[in-house]
């Protein structure tokens, strides 16, 4: 029963605004965009964090309006970044962070936009990359890691932010081509082609960037820097032909595929993989 509304509630909603675009094509944008980029989950409360959050030095920094959720485990002189994915937050790397602590790596994290103990209720990969910017800045990480939509954002960032380079990078479960994540959305909903249409001019004039262009396998086409990519044969989130183009583009990378993880890639062979990447 819970599968069966899941499945019909995405379609109400999608009918709903269809219907509305025919009297308020702008409204019916709105909402459309609204529903594709404000997390439902994520969130956390400063009276709430998990126990694993209370173990770091945490810390809140800014980028321009925004404030971020900032998070330190002290180690030796080589730093991992850890960058989380949509409707996720900081805890999510629990497990990952025990291998990397034994390894001695100084782990940093932070809670994405609107994820997390960070503001805002909007979500998006170019204001993603401005969080990145920040810590990058101050702490010089060494390493990065991103699952899902925070391993998109490592690729934009990469790309967008020529200045620091990564000794390594891994991508786990990631998308390459935002046009796969907006077709999804548009897919899930069953929304009408011009609201599509507005969708990408929307993003084309805000971002100064046209949707085919919003890619993965373009940002990492020129990228030295030695790349893992990790992602399951069976991911119903992410499907796996995503990373087909990653790797296919980005020619210092390596592909791991995995089979009956899912999206989540939350397993102790993937972690020791990882472990052996960035240590070799």
């Amino acid at each position: 029963m819970k599968k069966l509304i899941e499945k019909i509630v995405p379609k109400v909603v999608g009918s709903y605004i269809n219907l509305l675009s025919l009297w308020a094509p702008q409204k019916a944008f709105q909402l459309a965009y609204q529903l594709f980029s404000h997390p439902r989950k994520g969130k956390l409360k400063f009276d709430q964090v998990p126990t694993i959050l209370q173990t770091a030095k945490r810390e809140t920094l800014h980028s321009n309006e925004h404030a971020f959720e900032t998070y330190l485990w002290s180690g030796n002189a080589t730093t991992v970044l850890l960058v989380h994915g949509w409707e996720s937050n900081t805890a999510r790397w629990e497990k990952l962070l025990a291998h990397l602590q034994r390894s001695g790596f100084t782990v940093l994290a932070i809670d994405a936009p609107a994820h997390g103990l960070s503001s805002g209720l909007e979500f998006n990969i170019p204001l993603y990359a401005t969080f990145v910017e920040v810590v990058v800045q101050k702490y010089q990480p060494h390493f990065l890691v991103g699952h899902s939509l925070g391993g998109a954002t490592s690729a934009f960032y990469q790309y967008y932010y020529p200045k620091h380079r990564f000794d390594k990078m891994v991508l786990l479960g990631a998308p390459s081509d935002f046009s796969i994540i907006l077709d999804n959305f548009i897919q899930l909903l069953g929304l009408k082609a011009s609201i599509k249409k507005q969708m990408i001019a929307y993003t084309r004039e805000r971002f100064s960037i046209e949707i085919e262009l919003f890619s993965g396998q373009y940002f990492l086409k020129n990228s030295q820097t030695p790349g893992l990519i990790i992602h399951d044969l069976h991911d119903t989130v992410v499907h796996y032909t995503e990373a087909k183009k990653l790797i296919n583009s980005w020619k210092n990378a390596q592909l791991i595929t995995t089979q009956g993880l899912g999206h989540s890639l939350h397993d102790e062979h993937v972690y020791q993989q990882i472990i052996s990447f960035l240590e070799a």
